[in-house]
């Protein structure tokens, strides 16, 4: 087994909605260059992880998350050591807590993460092939001592020079940004609020993020202000795009992970950011 390292993602990744890909987007996506494409929206099962592995030959797979309340840790670290034995070197598997909305069984999420790395612990899964979805200080804190590193979703560049702060030099840091490629501001602005306002304006702990990094509550109101929208959205052309994305790499960041919106087909939009 190839032990990861912050280099190991690469320099940029894409986040998908584990059913919302292809084999075909997923092999674009590995040809444009992309180190690692993002499983977002809490698979149940590591099948989908499978599939996109399967459907590919280099290019990293990773949950962004896997939620540890709709997931068994025993099962999910056997399910993990088969995903290594099949394919080996090239599955990260990314942990969280998911959301207090959301979850009717919802604890203390730092404690509850806690359980459950004991029991990754327990059954052999390395700490550097799972990173912890990380915002706060101390679940940030806890992904440094406990994981590969930290991939933090909904943020800025501001969060992510804070978080670089706190996770200290050696772990990797892997935040997602989203982005949509048109110069026309409104257009974009429009689709970048339709995904942000629901759920994420809604959700306690994107709310509370946001409100350390200095955003008010009329910012966060009436689906997001403008200002709001704008640094959780990166919007304009493909150089504009690019530039916006690399100011997380010059806060700190190992790799940024891309979630396209308001596009018809995800894989156009990557190839045209690489090229």
């Amino acid at each position: 087994m190839t032990t990861f390292d912050r280099h190991s993602l690469g320099t940029y990744g894409v986040w998908v909605h584990f059913d919302g890909i292809s084999a075909e987007q997923a092999r674009r996506i590995e040809s444009a260059g992309y180190g690692t494409i993002w499983l977002g929206g809490s698979p149940p099962t590591l099948e989908p992880v499978r599939a996109i592995l399967d459907a590919t030959s280099t290019i990293k797979v990773a949950t962004g998350i896997t939620n540890i309340w709709n997931t068994d840790p025993s099962a999910i670290a056997g399910e993990y050591h088969d995903v290594e034995r099949d394919v080996p070197d090239r599955f990260v598997l990314g942990v969280g807590a998911g959301h207090r909305e959301a979850t009717a069984e919802y604890r203390k999420p730092y404690d509850a993460v806690v359980s459950y790395l004991d029991v990754l612990d327990k059954e052999g899964v390395p700490t550097d092939r799972r990173v912890l979805a990380a915002l706060g200080p101390k679940m940030l804190r806890l992904a440094a001592d406990r994981s590969l590193g930290a991939h933090p979703y909904l943020t800025t560049a501001d969060h992510t020079r804070t978080a670089r702060e706190i996770l200290g030099d050696a772990a990797v840091l892997a935040p997602e940004q989203k982005v949509v490629v048109s110069t026309d501001a409104a257009a974009a602005r429009a689709a970048g609020r339709a995904v942000v306002d629901r759920p994420y304006l809604h959700l306690s702990n994107y709310v509370n993020n946001l409100k350390r990094l200095g955003y008010t509550d009329a910012d966060i109101a009436d689906g997001g202000s403008d200002a709001l929208i704008d640094a959780l959205v990166a919007h304009g052309t493909a150089e504009q795009v690019n530039a916006r994305l690399d100011e997380h790499l010059a806060a700190g960041a190992d790799h940024v992970a891309i979630q396209v919106l308001g596009a018809d087909d995800i894989a156009t939009v990557l190839e045209e950011l690489r090229s």
